[in-house]
């Protein structure tokens, strides 16, 4: 099966696989490195393509213009950016792709201020269409396809992760605004939103960077099994699952998904992560350099 990826990056191509994405990504845990292969996303081409931006629109993809990657370690180096071949604008970037198969889960979104939404399926012949409707300053940090029984989680710059089924958040119309989804307290905001299906409940990650004020601040990371994290209700704050230490006060990046975690910097070169920690609120392990992206 054709799909087309999605780099941490914002560059997209096409890659051919005999097994599910799922199973081809865990395959690769263990292979080297390359460059640009912090993958956001990947979408079977079969029904079509959508690409979900900040804004809050979707737009289709004609994957036909994309590149067809070689198999092994994917390298997203020499794909084109999304805003290259999308009209993209502004600020307004990539956040995930998905496929637009009507028959499959509703598409799930989570913003910066804590909004979640999950859109019901219809994409008709359309170019360009609103998936969310945001409120002024508000963006879209994360989405991915969500079904009744599945999980959405959010992971805040305080360092708190909230997990809560899907279930709670009812399917609206593509203009709707979404509703509450975490409970922020004063300064702080979601860094990441993802939706987990719930056979994979058990292999997913949770990835987290920590820093401070100071420019000398130390750098902390810590990837930690999701499931040491317990579900909460929508509209609560979740739980803490980085503390940390005392130059330290919020996250600078954090992820949750399926294995392998993998970090960037901005130029799309690799990132070491640490081993992983059982500890679901512990202080991680000392890093030297700054990531620009987990995934």
């Amino acid at each position: 099966m054709e799909y087309v990826l999605l780099s941490t990056t914002g560059r997209l191509a096409r890659v051919e696989l005999t097994e599910p994405y799922a199973v081809t990504r865990a395959a690769q845990a263990h292979q080297s490195r390359t460059a640009h292969d912090v993958i956001v996303a990947a979408a079977p081409v079969s029904a079509g393509v959508g690409l979900v931006t900040s804004a809050g629109r979707a737009l289709r993809v004609d994957h036909a213009e994309l590149p067809l990657l070689a198999a092994g370690p994917w390298s997203l180096a020499e794909a084109p950016t999304a805003a290259s071949l999308l009209p993209l604008v502004d600020d307004e970037v990539a956040v995930t792709v998905w496929t637009l198969d009507i028959d499959t889960p509703p598409l799930a979104l989570g913003t910066r201020h804590g909004a979640v939404k999950r859109v019901v399926p219809e994409y008709k012949d359309w170019s360009s269409w609103e998936v969310m409707a945001l409120k002024s300053g508000d963006e879209v940090v994360g989405a991915g396809q969500a079904s009744d029984s599945d999980e959405l989680v959010f992971i805040t710059s305080g360092g708190q992760l909230l997990r809560l089924s899907a279930r709670e958040v009812r399917a609206q119309g593509r203009a709707a605004g979404g509703m509450a989804g975490i409970k922020l307290p004063e300064n702080s905001q979601v860094l990441a939103f993802s939706a987990i299906a719930r056979a994979d409940r058990e292999q997913a990650l949770v990835t987290t960077l920590a820093t401070g004020p100071r420019p000398d601040a130390q750098l902390t990371a810590k990837v930690t099994p999701l499931a040491q994290y317990p579900a909460k209700g929508r509209a609560t704050g979740g739980v803490r699952c980085h503390r940390f230490l005392k130059d330290q006060d919020h996250l600078l990046l954090a992820w949750a998904g399926l294995p392998p975690a993998r970090a960037g910097d901005a130029d799309g070169d690799f990132r070491n992560l640490p081993a992983l920690d059982e500890r679901r609120d512990g202080t991680g392990t000392k890093v030297y350099a700054s990531f620009a992206s987990v995934g």
